[in-house]
């Protein structure tokens, strides 16, 4: 008994470790054409805190930049009640162009972050793989260099979404706002 408990948690962590490289990342990546100012379309995931804020979220701004050393600065300009809350994240580069690693100061998680796909001046599509002590969770955000992407950006996303095992209940395209949009900068 405790050797087939022991050969299913081996399978299911096989699993777990499969499924998390088989997210793929953008061929050729190019980092300085991803840089500048994104706007926050669709946000899917199955954490907790995304269970509980999903009802409040607007779409966002996310400023990129390039750092001398090849990293990138992002800042999320985002409506939070009355005022306009800023986030910085340093991504630090992996080997693997398109990957990058985060991890968060105030929660302690570590963050796996890759850049699935992007034509650099319409959309990017990123998976985001979250390992913290209570447990992980996936997260997929859509950018768009415009406040409105066509329909089939859209497909794309919740296509994606699903394909990392989402629920529908579990993607949100964000609902559009002007809140904090020209501040963001």
């Amino acid at each position: 008994m405790q050797a087939t408990l022991i050969s299913i948690l081996g399978l299911a962590l096989l699993g777990a470790l499969h499924a998390q490289n088989s997210i793929p990342v953008q061929a050729d990546f190019q980092q300085d054409k991803l840089a500048g100012r994104w706007y926050s379309i669709g946000l899917a995931s199955n954490s907790n805190w995304f269970k509980d804020k999903k009802h409040l979220m607007k779409m966002c701004t996310t400023d990129i930049a390039v750092t001398a050393d090849g990293n990138m600065e992002v800042t999320s300009t985002y409506p939070k009640g009355d005022q306009c809350e800023k986030r910085n994240s340093l991504y630090i580069r992996t080997e693997q162009p398109g990957r990058f690693s985060y991890t968060s100061p105030r929660w302690g998680s570590k963050h796996d972050i890759r850049v699935v796909e992007t034509n650099y001046d319409e959309y990017a599509l990123v998976a985001t793989q979250i390992s913290k002590s209570t447990g992980s969770s996936n997260m997929v955000l859509l950018y768009s260099r415009t406040k409105e992407l066509a329909p089939q950006r859209l497909e794309r996303f919740m296509q994606f979404s699903q394909e990392q095992g989402l629920k529908d209940e579990e993607i949100l395209i964000l609902p559009q706002t002007d809140k904090c949009m020209a501040d963001a900068a």
